[in-house]
């Protein structure tokens, strides 16, 4: 089992800038000395795998072991019940190479077609690797329904369209804590820390 202490250093294992500063902030109450994968200079691995979990994992595994140091990745998508699960894995790829969110918002709206099914979900597995220890998962969601034209600027991705359930606001409406609280991100960030991080009594 992978354990750290205050003062530990952590990759974010991750160029997108804004889930590296959703960790940050995730991370911000427990002293660890967390650095953006893109701050060392590490290259972005390609995304191979077909499930969030082997993505998260590859890009954990790659940047620990190009730093020497744990390193915290992510993966996360948002699934449309009306698109029979889509964008998924490939939410990122919606946004093309430009990562305009806007672009894929768009598409989910133009996929939908009109399809009055608007439930959706957000999944988030985070992978956390360390030079010989096995790499260890946590996974984390939250359901809700779509809404369109998009909503708020707060957030990041495909908030601004994202209603969680029993909310009126989108993700792109709510405050930063306010969404912290109940977001996939930080359901799979609870049981990191429960795992993975040590008490202070026993550092």
């Amino acid at each position: 089992m992978i354990r750290l202490a205050r003062g530990d250093r952590l990759v974010v294992a991750s160029h997108n800038r804004g889930k590296v500063r959703e960790i940050h902030e995730l991370l911000a109450p427990y002293d660890l000395q967390a650095i953006g994968a893109a701050e060392l200079g590490l290259p972005e691995p390609e995304e191979t795998e077909t499930t969030f979990a082997g993505n998260a994992v590859l890009k954990a595994d790659a940047a620990s072991k190009a730093s020497g140091l744990p390193a915290l990745s992510d993966d996360s998508g948002l699934c449309v019940a009306g698109l029979d699960g889509a964008p998924g894995i490939y939410s990122a790829r919606w946004a093309g190479p430009e990562k305009d969110f806007r672009h894929a918002m768009r598409r989910v709206e133009e996929e939908l077609n009109g399809n009055p099914d608007k439930r959706a979900y957000f999944v988030c597995v985070l992978a956390l690797a360390k030079p010989g220890a096995a790499t260890e998962i946590f996974e984390g969601r939250v359901y809700g329904s779509l809404t369109f034209p998009p909503r708020g600027t707060f957030g990041f991705g495909y908030d601004p369209i994202f209603i969680p359930e029993h909310g009126r606001f989108t993700f792109g409406e709510m405050d930063p804590k306010a969404k912290h609280a109940i977001s996939h991100r930080a359901r799979a960030f609870e049981k990191f820390v429960a795992s993975a991080i040590l008490p202070s009594t026993e550092q």
